[in-house]
C-alpha cells in the first residue's frame, strides 16, 4: 500500500482532491455552496460545524453519491465526471456513520465490490482484511450476529477491500458506544498511517477532530466560514 502511495505522489504533483465553486441545490435551498476546497496526498482534514451546516452533503458529492448543480470535483486534476461512477468510488470510498451489511457472511460483504468489477477477492486477502481491522476468524460469521462496532469494522474492512485512495468518513463512530468508538477510531487512524491514504473525516466531536486530523474546515449553512490547523478552530 504505501509502495501505491509512492508511486501516485511519483506521478502527480498537486492537491489529490480539489473541488471549484461545488454548489448543490434542492428545492431552491443551497445545502453545499460555493464551495473551493484542495486536500493534499495523505492529509487528513475534519469537516466540522453545527447539523445541518453542509457536511455531509459536500462528503457526498465528492464521490457521486449526489450530483453537484454547479461546481466540480478534480481526482489528481481530472475532472471527477470523466471517470465512470463506479471506478471513482472505488478510489474514494466513504464509510457512514451506520453500518450497512448486506445479509450473508462478513467475507461476502467484502468480497463484493471487487465482485462487481469482475474480480475474486482471495480468502487469504479476506483473512488479512479482517485481520488488520482486528476481526480475524470473522470470515464465515452472519453478519447479523455481529455488535455495532463489529459491523463498523467490517464495512471499513469492505471499504479497503476495494483499494481505496481517499477515506471519506460520515461520523463513522458517532453510532457506538464509547469504548467501540474509541477502538474503531485508533483502527482508523492506524489504517490511515500505515497505508498512507487521504483522508476527510465530517465529526461533531472536536476533541475526536484534534485527535484525528491535522487540519479542519468549519462549514455553515452550506458554506466554508474558516480553514486551518485544528489548534486554531477546534473549539469553533
Amino acid at each position: 500500500m504505501a509502495g501505491e502511495a509512492e508511486s501516485r505522489e511519483a506521478t502527480w504533483e498537486g492537491p489529490v482532491l480539489r473541488t471549484e465553486h461545488l454548489t448543490r441545490v434542492v428545492d431552491d435551498r443551497p445545502l453545499v455552496e460555493d464551495v473551493s476546497i484542495a486536500v493534499e496526498l495523505g492529509e487528513v482534514v475534519a469537516m466540522v460545524g453545527p447539523s445541518g451546516g453542509g457536511k455531509s452533503s459536500l462528503l457526498r458529492l465528492l464521490n457521486r453519491l449526489d450530483e453537484p448543480t454547479g461546481g466540480t470535483v478534480f481526482l489528481e486534476g481530472r475532472d471527477y465526471r470523466e471517470i465512470a461512477p463506479r471506478e471513482l468510488r472505488r478510489r474514494i470510498g466513504m464509510l457512514l456513520q451506520q453500518p450497512f451489511l448486506f445479509p450473508g457472511t462478513v467475507a461476502e460483504n467484502l468480497a463484493f465490490g471487487p465482485a462487481a468489477r469482475g474480480e475474486l477477492l482471495a480468502t487469504e486477502t479476506i483473512a488479512e482484511l479482517l485481520e488488520r481491522v482486528g476481526l480475524g476468524g470473522y470470515a464465515d460469521r452472519d453478519v447479523s450476529r455481529l455488535s455495532g462496532g463489529e459491523a463498523q469494522r467490517v464495512s471499513l474492512a469492505r471499504t479497503l477491500a476495494n483499494g481505496p485512495e481517499i477515506l471519506l468518513l460520515d461520523e463513522p463512530t458517532s453510532a457506538l458506544d464509547e469504548a467501540a468508538q474509541l477502538g474503531v477510531e485508533r483502527l482508523i487512524c492506524n489504517i490511515i498511517r500505515q497505508q498512507q491514504l487521504t483522508c476527510l473525516i465530517v465529526t461533531h466531536d472536536p476533541e475526536q477532530a484534534e485527535r484525528m486530523a491535522q487540519r479542519a474546515i468549519l462549514m455553515e449553512n452550506g458554506r466554508v466560514v474558516e480553514s486551518g490547523p485544528m489548534s486554531e478552530i477546534k473549539n469553533a
